[in-house]
């Protein structure tokens, strides 16, 4: 089945990093807008980083600084780079986006997606 799928999650100590991808399971998908959201345990999904289609990018005060939202030159892949992590930061992060398609056969599944999310873990 055609999902947005996100990778990069993991274990890490305070202060280190960890970069996150996010990219749909065919190559016929182009990448309009894109965000990463997180939901830490008892709580609420937050949005903590969004890139536009002009590639302007947004982020929640709390990541400010610290995290870097982007999309590849190809329209491809989003990433998020975490740097000076904190155990705060601990949750599950979720990928979504806006897409096209290149093919039009596939044109019926242009659209939004969501990724089933990938875990990160920040240790004290």
């Amino acid at each position: 089945q055609v999902q947005l799928v996100e990778s990069g999650g993991g274990s890490v100590q305070a202060g280190g990093s960890l970069r996150l991808s996010c990219g749909m399971s065919s190559n016929i998908y182009l990448i309009n807008a894109a965000s990463w959201y997180r939901q830490a345990p008892g709580k609420e999904r937050e949005l903590v980083a969004d890139v536009a289609s002009d590639d302007s990018t947004r982020y929640v005060d709390s990541v400010k600084g610290r995290f870097a939202i982007s999309r590849d030159n190809a329209k491809k892949t989003v990433y998020l780079q975490m740097n000076s992590l904190k155990p705060e930061d601990t949750g599950v992060y979720y990928c979504y986006a806006n897409v096209d398609v290149t093919e039009d056969f596939a044109r019926h599944l242009a659209g939004d997606y969501w990724g089933r999310g990938t875990q990160v873990t920040v240790s004290p």
